[in-house]
């Protein structure tokens, strides 16, 4: 199993290739599509790595695959600009999912 990654930018892309990971460069919501279509069908990919750009951007074309398949994984990460997530969104995150503060 290996995993992909799927970015907006070339420089996320390089430090990955620095890592093993083999990817690609998108910027157009079509080339998106194609590129997770590619990678959907290839059984060997167990793990897609998306920038979160593409998350807010496309919501639906990323959500439309975490719901109907099990494989691959699809996580989002920060791009060399940083995250746009607030700065304690893991804690928040987990409050709203169990109920509890922390």
């Amino acid at each position: 199993m290996r995993m992909y990654l799927i970015s907006d930018n070339v420089d996320t892309l390089t430090g990955m290739r620095l890592a093993g990971v083999e990817g690609a460069v998108v910027h157009r919501r079509e080339e998106l599509q194609a590129e997770l279509d590619r990678v959907c069908g290839d059984p060997e990919i167990a793990i897609v790595v998306l920038t979160e750009k593409f998350g807010r951007e496309y919501p639906e074309l990323i959500d439309s695959i975490r719901l109907s398949r099990s494989l691959p994984l699809l996580i989002e990460i920060p791009d060399r600009h940083g995250t746009l997530r607030g700065e304690n969104f893991i804690t928040s995150y987990v409050n709203e999912a169990v109920g509890v503060k922390l």
